[in-house]
This record gives C-alpha cells, sequence and structure tokens, in this order.
C-alpha cells in the first residue's frame, strides 16, 4: 500500500511517499481502508518541529481519516466488514478525563501511526460509525477539529438555548462551533478579517460578525451585543495571548472560554494574567480534543440535525499530500482541506 511518513523536521520536504505492507491485525484490532483524510494545523507543524506534544520519528501523518472496515481481528465485536467509521484523535481517551499517557501516548498522526495512507490498523475502540449523511472526505473532518468544537462547547458546561458563543476566525473548529451552537438554539458572535469571509460567516449562520481588523476592542463590542450586555456564556478561543485579553472583555460571569489553540503565536505583547480570570468571574479552560463517548454524541448529533462540515472546494489526492499542505500553510482555503483516497 502507499503510506506518507514523516522523515524530518525540515518543513514539507520530510513528508515521503512509501510502498509499505498492508499492518498486521491483532485480535481486537480494525483494518480500515481509508477514502479520506483531512488536515489540521497540528499536522502543517509536526513535520516543521514546532508542535509543542510528542510525535515519534516516521509517523504516518494525519489524526482524521475515515474508510471501509476491510477486515477484523478474532475478537472483534464493535464492527464487520463494510462499516463505515472514523478515526478517534487520542486512542486511549475512551470517556471522561484524559491521564498524561493517554495525552502523551496515544495521538494518531503524532505517536500513533496516522491517516495518510490506504490502510491502518486500529484498536475497535479508536473507531466510530460515521453519521450516514456524510461522505468520506466529510466524515473525515470530524475526528479533531469537530470533535474539539463539541467537547469546547459541551464537555464542562453544556451549551443551551438562547445562550450566545464567540468564534473567532474560519478555522475549522470555528465553523464546526457555529453549526453546533446554531442546532442549540444559540446566538453566535463571529470575528474575521475581511468583509468576503463575513458573508461566508453569516452564511454559515452566524448572527453578528465583528472585523478584527476595523475593532480593535472587539470584545466589548461582542459583549454589548448579548442579551442584556451581560456576555457570551461560551469563548471558543483558538487565537492564543493576542485574542485572549479581548476574549475576556467579552465573556459573561461563569462562562467559559475555552482555549484550542494559539494561531495567533504562543506569546503575546498584552497576554493578560489568571487573576483576570477572578475579575471577570469565569474560567479558562484548555482542551485536547474529546473521547470516544463526546464523538459518538457528537456523530448522533450531526446525524440528526443533518450537519454537513464545511469543505475547501479543493480536493487533493493522496499523492498530492505535500501540496494539501503547501495549500492550507498559504491560508488559501475556506473550511477543512480534503484529500480523496482511492475508492
Amino acid at each position: 500500500m502507499k503510506s506518507w511518513f514523516v522523515t524530518g523536521s525540515k518543513g514539507f520536504e520530510s513528508l515521503e511517499l512509501k510502498e509499505v505492507p498492508i499492518p498486521e491485525l491483532g485480535d481486537t484490532d480494525v483494518l480500515v481502508r481509508f477514502h479520506g483524510s483531512s488536515l489540521n494545523y497540528r499536522d502543517l507543524i509536526i513535520p516543521k518541529g514546532q508542535y509543542p506534544f510528542g510525535f515519534r520519528e516516521n509517523v504516518v501523518p494525519a489524526s482524521d481519516g475515515a474508510g471501509t472496515v476491510a477486515a477484523v481481528g478474532s475478537r472483534v465485536t464493535r464492527f464487520q466488514n463494510g462499516d463505515r467509521v472514523m478515526v478517534l484523535f487520542n486512542q486511549g481517551h475512551q470517556a471522561g478525563v484524559p491521564t498524561p499517557t493517554i495525552v502523551g501516548t496515544t495521538g494518531v498522526g503524532g505517536t500513533v501511526d496516522g491517516c495518510l495512507r490506504e490502510y491502518g490498523a486500529f484498536s475497535e475502540n479508536g473507531l466510530v460509525s460515521v453519521p450516514e449523511h456524510l461522505n468520506f472526505r466529510e466524515a473525515a473532518t470530524l475526528g479533531c477539529a469537530g470533535l474539539t468544537a463539541w467537547n469546547a462547547l459541551y464537555g464542562l458546561t453544556r451549551l443551551t438555548p438562547g445562550q450566545t458563543v464567540l468564534t473567532q476566525g474560519t478555522g475549522g473548529v470555528s465553523l464546526f462551533a457555529i453549526q453546533f451552537a446554531k442546532a442549540a438554539g444559540a446566538t453566535v458572535i463571529s470575528t474575521t478579517s475581511s468583509a468576503k469571509k463575513a458573508e461566508l460567516l453569516k452564511k454559515l449562520g452566524a448572527d453578528h460578525v465583528l472585523n478584527y481588523k476595523e475593532d480593535a476592542n472587539w470584545g466589548e463590542t461582542a459583549k454589548k451585543l448579548t442579551s442584556g450586555g451581560l456576555g457570551v456564556q461560551h469563548v471558543i478561543e483558538v487565537g492564543g495571548p493576542n485574542t485572549m485579553a479581548q476574549s475576556l472583555k467579552a465573556v459573561a460571569m461563569e462562562g467559559v472560554i475555552t482555549i484550542i489553540g494559539f494561531l495567533g503565536g504562543q506569546k503575546g505583547e498584552k497576554q493578560p494574567g489568571f487573576l483576570e480570570c477572578l475579575t471577570t468571574h469565569c474560567v479558562v479552560r484548555g482542551i485536547l480534543v474529546g473521547s470516544r463517548l463526546q464523538l459518538e454524541e457528537m456523530s448522533r448529533a450531526i446525524e440528526a440535525n443533518k450537519i454537513r462540515p464545511v469543505v475547501d472546494e479543493k480536493v487533493f489526492k493522496l499523492e498530492q499530500a505535500k501540496e494539501a499542505y503547501q495549500y492550507m500553510w498559504d491560508q488559501k482555503h475556506f473550511g477543512k482541506v480534503t484529500i480523496e483516497i482511492e475508492e
């Protein structure tokens, strides 16, 4: 079979496509024939040597993948040949709070071989059924960005109708958060940097869109837009230190700011301190994707509400993975960048 590997940390040139044997199965393993994969920011920075968490040499990249079951081990009970499945990001995170071992050793595409290949072997507990109305490329966007957004909105305090959600930018997690929030009957305030992207966010369901380049105090503006000016109950914080100050200005008392990334860099000019959580009476929470239980719950909600992930119009083949990486790195995409693997 064909499989990509991360062979170094010198950038996308460290990605190499090789011919290797199809993986062998253990008694509780499932062999997945991949038909779709998608990229996340994490995938881009691993071959650049910038990923702050663990990954091993010569790992197969990409945490996200979906396909059909091609074979099962003798003791597998959850799946059978022909089932449509997607991969769980942290293979060991089944439910509840993850452990350092789970986070450090079971991340697909980091410490566990990922999905940029034709076949992959995974524990039956590391797979979840695909929503029936989605194709494989759409399903392949759910395991990281989709689940992270779901965890942000439902993992600590559950989103309820009438609340307000603040999203930042047009990355995968933010777009999923908009869709999940609207399905739950919430109001959505989104930030972006251009009028074109603002229109796309409104089409997706955002009730208010703020241009952060035109409004430096968008956090205060967002708070004024909420019911009674009391603030936002859920903030999806993707920018990092440079946007946290505004997120703190937007959040309501007892609201939750969920940190899921640092697209604006790991250091900021005006980094707020921990005491700001006290003065704003809010919770600031960091997450790393979510559990199998949450992925199953999210999958049911996606199916019930017929939600379709936002995918970029450009589709790449498996052999074009390097081009896909560069395309996303150059920020030419809107929605998830997907890779088609032969049917």
